[in-house]
């Protein structure tokens, strides 16, 4: 498809900050090919039909996408190739549900670490190849990779596979969820180190905790869930407006040019977590990974 726009690919674009990026791009950047990535498609299109009323850009594409499924994360990029959109100069990784979420994916691995963390890496490495030279790919991670201590005591890591299929105690624990945003952030360093050869700009970021929305798959966050974060944590709140303005920022301007680095509701970059950087459970949760999706390739 002859076109002189750059196309962006972002997961879970129809509800909270992907919704809210996708807004931020349509009225900013109208020289770019919005794909909305989504898993509710009829929920999607009326969102796009939303987005494109208030900005009166044309250039949004919805194709569907669950990254609980590797099947349909495959499908994904077998329709992107067939639509021939050409390169991709940047590629938001955004979907994700909470630790209130329970239950196994339709290929049997817990459905926190397959949404927010497989279902990514399969459709990273697919897309790859397909990637522009000085593309971007962007993790949406979370400060909660690093729990507050009194909320997870005994919180660490507790290797990939039982991420993928935790035994009964931690299947019932909301560290499910910290324990994925942690394999966003091993996927992001990893990422960075096995493909230096190619000239990509490869970060994390995180919203911080936004009360206007839940994540996909769960109701409103509840008011006394707010009301402790906001007393007890106020430096991990953040601001719905600014951290999607953030990311339509990191995702599209040339001028940004980090890379290995994590974005905190901001164009600024910090640390992670002591954890975050350990390069053994990196590699662990690679092989492990890899192995889960060896087939889609």
């Amino acid at each position: 498809m002859a076109s002189n726009l750059k196309t962006l690919i972002i997961t879970g674009a129809s509800n909270g900050l992907g919704y809210e990026t996708v807004r931020k791009i349509a009225q900013k950047r109208k020289d770019f090919r919005i794909i909305m990535a989504c898993r509710n498609l009829a929920k999607a299109n009326k969102v796009k039909e939303q987005i494109f009323n208030e900005t009166q850009n044309p250039n949004l594409i919805v194709m569907e996408i669950d990254t609980s499924s590797l099947e349909s994360v495959k499908n994904f990029v077998e329709n992107y190739k067939k639509a021939n959109y050409g390169k991709i100069y940047s590629l938001v990784c955004n979907a994700g549900i909470g630790g209130s979420c329970s239950g196994n994916s339709v290929d049997g691995y817990d459905i926190i670490f397959a949404t927010n963390h497989l279902g990514h890496f399969l459709l990273v490495n697919l897309l790859i190849p397909f990637m522009a030279e000085k593309g971007k790919i962007t993790i949406v991670s979370s400060d909660m990779h690093d729990p507050p201590k009194e909320w997870a005591p005994n919180y660490h890591w507790v290797g990939a596979e039982k991420c993928a299929k935790p035994d009964e105690n931690l299947d019932k624990s909301p560290m499910r969820y910290s324990l994925s945003k942690l394999c966003n952030l091993y996927f992001t360093y990893e990422l960075v180190k096995r493909i230096k050869d190619k000239k990509l700009y490869i970060n994390a970021f995180t919203p911080g905790f936004l009360p206007e929305t839940g994540l996909s798959g769960e109701k409103k966050i509840p008011p006394e869930m707010i009301k402790r974060v906001a007393e007890n944590h106020p430096q991990r709140m953040g601001i719905m407006e600014n951290s999607a303005s953030a990311l339509c920022d990191i995702a599209t301007l040339e001028e940004i040019k980090n890379n290995g680095e994590f974005f905190d509701r901001s164009t600024k970059t910090i640390k992670t977590s002591e954890l975050s950087y350990n390069e053994d459970n990196a590699k662990e949760l690679w092989a492990l990974s890899e192995n889960y999706v060896k087939k889609y390739y």
